[in-house]
């Protein structure tokens, strides 16, 4: 099925969480949706999230209570098409019943300009944005277009940024969204932002990205799974590829055309060129970084003939290099929670509240923990191996696709070791 062959009114489980936060925050207090909510976000999370809206609400918000702007990563907001209502907006990332016919090809660009933001996703974020509410504070959710240029989103950000007026305003952003952020900081008028916390964000690169365009990330690949008749490499090769923003989060030396394997899926060299005049804001007084470390995670990539070998060790958050989210010039802060999940843990963001309060934190560790010696390597070839099975969704039992869906940033595990002397 192409997207000529799907009706304008055709309308997935998924289109109904084209949700704003703030109305499933509404929903969470009143009790409504009860089954929908549950079945997306898990019993116990939902749970949970009863408490934390309802504790939020009990919390009076003082006048001048400062705005904080939760800018997330990428792929941390919803992609889709706006509808007339009263159908809900047509979101592609992520519906799974939408990608299963071929739909995220949509996602492709230069696209025809009907693709926008639909919101934040609700289970990265939403935990957050009710901690830092407890903590007082009033917190926005910045959704945007992952897709676009770090560039033209910083700009984007600023214009949002400065047309608030009469607050005070600071950030907290993960992963992407601190490049961003940083990106919009180095634009005129940007110094009434207070304070900017960065969580997980890949300030000099990550690998990450390298194995997204090469086709093997296991992100790319389980959404690969998803789609019947596409495979990862033409997904890597035909949309994601197409992306100014993966090539802005590349480390540097990958930057150059000639450092990629001829085999496989292609780079955009205008792409790259692009990457290489990006300018971001350096750090300054109002800066915090956290940084994560302890997971297994891709810190070095070297060339084999046509692909790449990488090189797996307990140096990073699972996504960033430990060295790569360090910040020289910023307050750093360590951390052993995952990439993901710094967004949800609940020790990560009352240290996020310090911050933005103080400038500083006792509940995090200022001195980077040993991540010790042992690591792994794994090629392009063997990781084309991994999630190879198509997943026939509609056959999938509701626990399994949640499952799915919150799992699909989880690595390949891999047996690290010391190496011989």
């Amino acid at each position: 099925m192409t997207r000529s062959d799907v009706p304008l009114d055709h309308v997935t489980p998924y289109d109904r969480f084209a949700w704003s936060d703030t109305q499933v925050e509404r929903f969470l207090i009143a009790g409504e949706h009860a089954r929908e909510l549950i079945g997306y976000f898990g019993a116990e999370e939902y749970r949970d999230l009863v408490r934390l809206a309802n504790q939020a609400q009990r919390v009076p918000l003082a006048p001048d209570a400062p705005r904080v702007y939760i800018v997330p990563g990428i792929m941390g907001s919803q992609l889709g098409r706006a509808r007339r209502a009263p159908l809900p907006h047509d979101v592609l990332w992520l519906d799974p019943m939408d990608i299963s016919v071929g739909q995220l090809a949509a996602l492709r660009l230069p696209g025809r300009g009907e693709i926008i933001s639909l919101g934040i996703v609700l289970y990265t974020y939403l935990r957050l944005k009710l901690h830092l509410r407890i903590a007082g504070y009033a917190p926005t959710c910045y959704d945007y277009d992952w897709r676009l240029g770090v560039d033209e989103a910083g700009r984007a950000l600023a214009a949002r940024l400065s047309a608030d007026t009469g607050f005070r305003v600071m950030i907290v952003a993960h992963s992407l969204g601190g490049l961003i952020s940083r990106a919009a900081l180095a634009l005129p008028g940007m110094r009434n932002i207070e304070r900017i916390v960065l969580m997980g964000t890949p300030n000099y690169g990550s690998y990450a990205p390298v194995q997204a365009l090469r086709g093997v990330y296991a992100v790319v690949r389980k959404i690969a799974r998803l789609a019947q008749s596409q495979t990862s490499e033409w997904l890597a090769a035909e949309v994601f590829n197409t992306f100014p923003s993966l090539y802005h989060l590349l480390p540097a030396d990958f930057l150059d055309e000639a450092a990629w394997p001829k085999a496989g899926p292609g780079v955009d060299r205008k792409l790259l060129a692009a990457a290489r005049q990006l300018v971001l804001a350096e750090p300054d007084e109002r800066f915090a970084v956290i940084v994560g470390t302890g997971q297994e995670t891709v810190t070095r990539v070297t060339r084999r003939k046509e692909e790449f070998v990488y090189t797996v060790t307990r140096q990073g958050d699972g996504t960033v290099p430990t060295d790569f989210a360090e910040l020289q010039g910023a307050r750093t802060y360590y951390t052993s929670v995952a990439h993901s999940e710094l967004t949800r843990d609940p020790a990560v963001a009352l240290a996020v509240a310090d911050l933005l309060r103080s400038g500083d934190t006792p509940r995090l560790k200022r001195t980077r923990p040993r991540g010790g010696k042992a690591q792994a390597r794994i090629s392009d070839t063997q990781l084309r191996r991994t999630h190879v099975e198509k997943v026939d969704w509609a056959h999938l039992e509701p626990e399994a696709r949640r499952i799915f869906l919150q799992t699909l940033n989880e690595p390949p595990t891999l047996k690290l070791r010391v190496p011989a002397p």
